[in-house]
């Protein structure tokens, strides 16, 4: 009997040519990957041992890859995106700032039992912020549906999160506490207008001082050399700005008799002073925009307006003739609003520079 040979061209045939290939295929690709693995484990314990990459072939020449150094940075492209905020937010800053100043020292003003058109000052300007403060916060996000977005949660960790709510609380505490003091004075005082003002100004004075500077916080706690560097100082100088600023304008606004209004403006105005003094003498590379070109301008103008300007004027009201002095703390008034305003001008506009320069996030030295 004859044995049947099978044929070579069959299906089982072709069947088992391309298990072959592909098996073929599979060892070869795993011989590529574990030969791809060996070399990449060489150039690891190379980089250990030197601290440093030196291996051929590691960027090829025109390859798409980063590659930072000081010459050109991360290819002259910074790595950090400029703050998106237009006019309304160094405005929303002075705004917010002089108002939760305003609140506090208008409620202490009324539980030490001092003039009745201080306090009413105080509270009227701190009314005036926090009906000034929301509009411009909800023209920067665009939409007002985005703040209401921020108020369906609180983190405690978010520095935006804890703000937006002290502006929530601040704003209707000091318009109440304006409200039931003005219907009192028209229509003459009652009990649930006296719980109203009690109230309102309670909360006033414990949301006004985190309102005054939270936004020093905030902004210290973003990527922004210039301002990550100063976080630490950022909260006491926007406080000690807003509470200048804050008395200033009680000032003009005809409060030039009190002595406690002229200690708090010249605590403050010392404390600017300093302040100045201090970033001036820092020679942090990070710290440049609020140094040179016109950010430093800015910054410069600011805090003299702020610091020793209001300081030489209000120490000089303290010697000559009533007339004199009340002429003195009104101009040193105006410098401090003036100064407060052009403060937080400077911050942003030094904060758009920080973000400019590609070398300060990697900390290269020129």
């Amino acid at each position: 009997m004859s044995e049947t040979v099978p044929d070579a061209s069959g299906p089982h045939a072709r069947e088992l040519n391309l298990k072959d290939s592909k098996s073929e295929r599979l060892n070869s690709q795993n011989s590529i990957d574990l030969e791809r693995e060996r070399r990449l484990e060489e150039i690891r314990r190379a980089a250990e041992r030197h601290g440093q990459l030196q291996v051929d072939g590691a960027r090829a020449a025109g390859a798409p890859f980063p590659q930072a150094n000081p010459e050109n940075g991360y290819y002259q492209i910074p790595l950090l995106k400029e703050p998106s905020w237009t006019w309304e937010i160094p405005l929303y800053l002075f705004v917010g700032g002089a108002a939760g100043a305003a609140g506090v020292v208008g409620a202490i003003a009324d539980y030490t039992g001092a003039d009745r058109e201080l306090v009413k000052h105080a509270r009227w300007i701190a009314a005036a912020g926090s009906v000034l403060s929301p509009p411009l916060l909800i023209a920067d996000l665009g939409r007002p549906e985005r703040f209401l977005a921020m108020l369906r949660v609180f983190k405690p960790k978010s520095a935006m999160s804890v703000g937006v709510w002290t502006l929530l609380g601040f704003s209707t505490a000091a318009a109440a506490t304006a409200f039931a003091a003005f219907l009192s004075d028209r229509y003459g005082p009652s009990l649930p207008l006296r719980v109203l003002e009690n109230a309102g100004q309670a909360a006033s004075l414990a949301f006004g001082l985190p309102f005054s500077n939270y936004t020093g916080v905030l902004i210290g706690a973003t990527a922004i050399p210039v301002w990550n560097c100063n976080a630490a100082e950022l909260p006491l100088h926007f406080g000690a700005s807003g509470l200048g600023a804050a008395v200033g304008l009680m000032d003009l606004m005809g409060d030039r008799k009190s002595g406690a209004l002229q200690a708090l403006a010249l605590g403050a105005a010392v404390f600017e002073t300093w302040e100045g003094f201090s970033i001036e003498r820092r020679s942090d590379p990070a710290l440049d925009p609020l140094k040179h070109g016109t950010s430093g301008l800015i910054t410069r103008t600011g805090g003299v307006l702020s610091g020793p300007v209001p300081l030489i004027l209000r120490t000089m009201s303290l010697f000559g003739s009533k007339k004199r002095s009340s002429s003195l703390r009104r101009l040193a008034a105006a410098s401090s609003v003036a100064g407060s305003l052009i403060t937080r001008i400077a911050w942003i506009n030094a904060g758009h520079v920080s973000a400019r320069n590609y070398k300060l996030p990697l900390r290269i030295r020129n």
